[in-house]
């Protein structure tokens, strides 16, 4: 079983916009590149810098209740650790988010722009070396089988835009909710590159925001539960060994391991 990368994606701030990647460079037990660097906290939200613990998402800006977020357009630039905000085309905002002043400037733009969403002051947080803001703990690197959202249009009869999954990894050549057996399987890519299958993805409202306009047009968790008995498209993955993946570049799945025979 193969399968051809379609697109990469990194979130570098929880709930805003995705980056689309050439390349990535994995490393073994660490999570996708530059994904979920940072979270917008709504409110207080317990989170301790110097012991960083798994946070349940409704604590930040997150598509699920604000989606509005989709209406802006985001970008982290890497080399002076900056996130720019345009809202409607133009620049809204700019921050060096590693400076006190410049997460200052976010956030004193989303006190704005969400003002009627938030539940408190909104607070700039920086995940620690080893941490990351992802929904779930295991969410080291996610993959979206392309062919799973193509049959989700034809259930719903209109475009389903893969970046309301919010994956790394846009995969095509599977066929439709193959992924979700995978669980357990190991994925090898090129370099030596291997990931362990750990979790199907179960899906939340934020899914049924469209991330072009913001508007919630669609329900997808609950069609999935009708259709299906369960709300899950995607899955995450654990980087076991590291190495260079590449949009074209080919995965393979390991065969399934088979039962030892009786003496």
């Amino acid at each position: 079983m193969t399968m051809r990368i379609a697109s990469l994606h990194r979130y570098p701030v929880k709930g805003l916009s995705p980056e689309r990647l050439g390349a990535a460079d994995l490393v073994a037990g660490a999570y996708f590149p530059g994904d979920r660097l940072f979270a917008i906290e709504n409110g207080p939200s317990g989170f301790d810098p110097e012991a960083p613990a798994f946070q349940p998402k409704f604590k930040f800006l997150m598509l699920m209740k604000n989606g509005s977020l989709a209406r802006l357009s985001t970008r982290y630039l890497d080399e002076t650790t900056t996130l720019v905000v345009e809202e409607g085309g133009r620049e809204a905002a700019r921050g060096d988010l590693s400076t006190p002043e410049g997460r200052a400037a976010i956030e004193a733009f989303f006190r704005g722009y969400a003002a009627r969403e938030l539940r408190g002051e909104p607070r700039v947080l920086a995940a620690p070396e080893g941490f990351r803001f992802t929904d779930s703990t295991k969410g080291h690197l996610s993959i979206i089988n392309l062919a799973s959202v193509a049959a989700l249009e034809d259930m719903f009869g209109a475009p389903v835009d893969p970046l309301r999954f919010r994956g790394n990894v846009h995969v095509e050549g599977l066929e439709p909710w193959a992924e979700l057996d995978l669980v357990g399987r190991t994925i090898e890519g090129p370099g030596g590159v291997r990931l362990e299958v750990v979790k199907r993805i179960q899906r939340c409202a934020a899914t049924d925001v469209d991330p072009a306009t913001g508007l919630r047009d669609l329900a997808i968790p609950p069609t999935l539960m009708r259709r299906f008995g369960h709300m899950d498209c995607g899955i995450y993955c654990k980087v076991l060994q590291g190495g260079r993946i590449a949009e074209g570049a080919h995965l393979a799945v390991e065969p399934a391991a088979q039962p030892a025979l009786p003496f």
